[in-house]
């Protein structure tokens, strides 16, 4: 029983598995942001042309 014990103490995956799991949400917190931003650059820069071409004909 007192091995089973040292045993857990010593197992380091979860806190591994927890690390990266941080890890990921970071980078799909960041990733959220970026996408946003450029979605929001591009739907200006479709919406220009839009504009151009209906002004142009």
């Amino acid at each position: 029983m007192l091995k089973l014990i040292n045993n857990f103490k010593r197992n380091e995956s979860g806190a591994t598995a927890i690390e990266y799991g941080l890890i990921a949400a970071l980078v799909a917190v960041a990733l959220i942001g970026a996408l946003t931003t450029l979605g929001t650059d591009l739907s200006g820069i479709f919406g220009d042309v839009s504009t151009e071409l209906n002004d142009g004909t």
